[in-house]
């Protein structure tokens, strides 16, 4: 027979402190408990004992911040503090955390925690001798390494933490998922890069806390009937922070402190983009540019997809000078017109390319590909250096940071893989040409190049980054995160609902997608799979209204894609229903600029959300916990999409208060007597049925609101100093922060700004206005207006 190896002891042999720190040491290794202020502890586990301080480097420390308490008894070791406490099992080290009432909100897996495995970490060497495969893309032509010589580097763990969730607990986060993922709750889910997904490391629970992991390589979270875990891939010892909150606000903040503050974005970012699959020609932008203002469309950006290079030059920063004869010209012409321009950029650059030779001469292209290494500090300095040289001073105003994964296997297939292929295919080409234990996260040391790059250039400009790849704290850089080149469908729109709210639900602020999808058509390829043959037929057009009239409730309103046309008059002219409706829609959106840009104030200075599912703001309403294709806009919006082929929908409206519909077409058809405006207002904690037009969709906004909105103009540069009218919606007490300044640059960083705080008064019928800051950017008059209700 076998003889056995004995398990070693998890039982505690030793607890001490030191510094903010609290560690209890068993056979197994070194538990390490710290909490910090907020509401924040963090849990580590070391099998030897050290803590590599390279895991959560990237995170804020606040170590020795709070003050805490710690108590033992025979079987147990707890740590409390304001927030909440933490409870050792002292015969397993399994730990459990409580709310500071004393209920239980999570545990590890009482009589196994945890697992650590060793593995070694090794890197690809003699990459020019590799045996290197050339597939084409959709992002071009990218080199996979199927064979290489490979030295190790270093050692690292895969870590695995069982958990115990409650049974009526929902879960949601780890990023966005591509097929319309909502509660995590008994499933596997892979968080990687792809096309379609964006890993982030955090998720919440309905029973407000989150907990958010300091990894950056592959991330795994599993629960069938036998056991619930994360598993990472590479780190250096097992790593959480468990975020404590009064409410999913509270957690969301705690996420924020440690990743870092959400940066500003500018004013016009707000308004609507135009995209497509592609502008060819610095003649076809004026033109189509041009054509908005003729049409009285507004519009603050449009947007040049690849290949603004010459033929075989793929990601070559530079402008092919035969389509684009003079682009500071075509960029003045532009902003003459109010509109900023917005180019994509590459991380791959063509071998024989001038800046691939100057990388590849550095030795800063990842191995066997023709990707910069952005990991590496001098090669995201050259790759601002090659931005500053050829693309910054023809006046490019933001940047479209495409294929951020880096790498996308997935779409080598004609077929779509199994989700766990698509991980495990992802785990090993990037093993290959990344460091392991950073494979997550190279879309935000992309846009740290960036970030810093533009930001050492000038500060009277924000930094605008579209990109498809991120991870935490990417939100510092600037970063607008999209969806990925999705397929038209209702079922796709379905998906993108959840999408947005799974992504705002991880802790970040911006978000946005191809409205209509980048595909309409269906090809041989299995992501190529629109399901309109036609293009732009009734059934599309239909589609592509609903799809629009929801974007222009996100935080970024773009429309982008291929096979079709995507300006408005693709689909019509004046008086054709659906064109009217994109109109419509579009200028609806300039209407609600003060109350967008100030939502984006709040997401900086006071780490807040625009988007969010139900369940932020009514946690203690289970029914609308549940709910995924209803979300709120800040505090007051509450947005319903229509998804299905059809112009009625169900709507849930919360209990806990009442609410009017929020019409935004008949406010700008009675603008001139916006007092003499009444809503309809229902009860919250009922479920009502509407009836759309083709031009609008379910918004209701909660009684005791003050949603600050402005006429609408051909662009933000023009409303600027427009006076702000204040729609007040009774009911009770109601405040609003306007938030004002110069609509871009870095002058709020230093209180270049002004708040006036707009306040409704229930019981006395009063509007008052109070402001602070600097005067000079409080611009126009504020009138306010009362909306009479019709109660339902």
């Amino acid at each position: 027979m076998m003889d056995v190896i004995p398990a070693k002891d998890r039982s505690i042999l030793a607890v001490n402190e030191k510094a903010g720190m609290i560690f209890a040491t068993s056979q197994t290794g070194t538990l390490r408990i710290i909490p910090q202020k907020g509401g924040i502890v963090r849990v580590s586990f070391s099998c030897d004992g050290s803590f590599a301080k390279e895991q959560g480097s990237d995170y804020s420390d606040f170590t020795g911040s709070i003050d805490y308490k710690v108590d033992q008894s025979k079987n147990s070791l707890s740590i409390s503090t304001e927030e909440g406490s933490v409870q050792i099992d002292k015969e397993t080290c399994a730990v459990s955390f409580w709310s500071k009432d004393g209920k239980k909100l999570l545990s590890e897996k009482n009589e196994h925690p945890r697992d650590l495995e060793s593995i070694a970490l090794y890197k690809t060497i003699n990459a020019d001798k590799a045996s290197i495969e050339e597939i084409a893309t959709p992002d071009g032509l990218k080199k996979k390494i199927k064979a290489a010589d490979r030295e190790q580097y270093g050692t690292a763990y895969k870590t695995r933490t069982y958990f115990e969730f409650s049974d009526d607990e929902l879960l949601i986060g780890l990023g966005q998922g591509e097929k319309g993922e909502w509660n995590l709750r008994h499933s596997t889910y892979y968080v990687h890069q792809s096309n379609r997904k964006i890993g982030i490391p955090m998720m919440v629970s309905s029973r407000n806390y989150g907990i958010l992991f300091s990894t950056c390589s592959l991330l795994m979270f599993s629960e069938n009937e036998d056991e619930a875990f994360v598993q990472t891939e590479a780190d250096f010892y097992s790593d959480y922070y468990f975020l404590f909150g009064d409410s999913l606000f509270d957690v969301v903040k705690n996420y924020r402190r440690l990743t870092g503050k959400a940066a500003m974005l500018p004013m016009w970012a707000y308004g609507y983009i135009q995209s497509k699959e592609r502008y060819v020609s610095q003649k076809d932008l004026l033109d189509t540019a041009g054509e908005f203002r003729k049409r009285n469309i507004a519009l603050d950006c449009i947007v040049l997809d690849w290949m603004s290079w010459e033929d075989n030059k793929w990601g070559q920063k530079s402008f092919d000078a035969s389509r684009f004869p003079d682009p500071k010209e075509m960029t003045d012409e532009l902003r003459k017109m109010g509109i900023r321009f917005m180019m994509s950029i590459w991380p791959n650059m063509a071998q024989g390319t001038e800046n691939n030779a100057e990388f590849k001469e550095k030795n800063l292209l990842l191995p066997g590909t023709d990707i910069y290494n952005a990991f590496d500090s001098e090669g995201r300095d050259l790759y601002w250096s090659q931005i500053k040289r050829a693309l910054y001073p023809a006046g490019v105003d933001a940047w479209w940071c495409d294929s951020s994964e880096p790498i996308t296997p997935e779409w080598e297939h004609l077929t779509e893989p199994a989700d766990s292929d698509k991980y495990y295919e992802y785990k090993n080409d990037s093993a290959n040409i990344m460091p392991f234990e950073k494979a997550n996260a190279f879309g935000k040391y992309h846009a740290f190049a960036v970030w810093e790059g533009q930001r050492n250039c000038t500060l009277s400009k924000r930094v605008v980054n579209l990109t498809r790849s991120g991870w935490a704290g990417s939100q510092k850089y600037g970063t607008i995160l999209w969806s990925g080149d999705i397929s038209a469908g209702w079922n796709t729109l379905k998906k993108q609902v959840r999408a947005g709210l799974q992504f705002a639900a991880s802790g970040m602020p911006y978000w946005t997608m191809d409205t209509g999808a980048f595909f309409v058509k269906r090809g041989i390829q299995w992501f190529w799979d629109g399901n309109y043959k036609n293009g732009i037929d009734e059934a599309y057009k239909k589609l592509y209204v609903r799809w629009l009239e929801y974007a222009a409730f996100l935080p970024v309103f773009r429309a982008h894609g291929t096979d079709i046309e995507r300006e408005p008059w693709a689909f019509g002219d004046t008086g054709d229903k659906y064109y009217d409706a994109i109109c419509n829609t579009i200028r609806n959106r300039y209407m609600l600029l003060p109350y967008l840009y100030s939502l984006g104030a709040g997401v900086h200075f006071d780490d807040g959300m625009l988007i969010r599912p139900l369940m932020f703001d009514f946690n203690n309403d289970e029914r609308a916990i549940a709910i995924s294709d209803q979300f709120m806009l800040g505090d007051n919006l509450m947005v319903c999409p229509i998804v299905e082929d059809s112009d009625t929908r169900k709507v849930y409206l919360p209990e806990g208060c009442n609410w009017y519909e929020f019409n935004l077409n008949r406010i700008y058809d009675n603008w001139e007597s916006i007092s003499n405006l009444s809503c309809r207002l229902f009860e919250g904690g009922q479920t009502i049925e509407c009836t759309c037009n083709p031009d609008s969709i379910p918004v209701f906004v909660r009684a005791g609101s003050v949603i600050p909105v402005k006429r609408p103009m051909q662009c933000s540069d023009q409303m600027k100093n427009e006076n702000t009218e204040v729609l007040i919606y009774p009911g009770c007490d109601a405040a609003f922060n306007l938030y004002e300044d110069l609509g871009d640059g870095y002058g709020y960083e230093s209180g270049e700004f002004s708040m006036t705080k707009l306040s409704w008064k229930e019981n006395e019928k009063a509007f008052s206005i109070e402001t602070s800051g600097d005067a000079r950017f409080r611009t126009g008059d504020i009138i306010a207006r009362v909306i009479e209700n019709k109660y339902q």
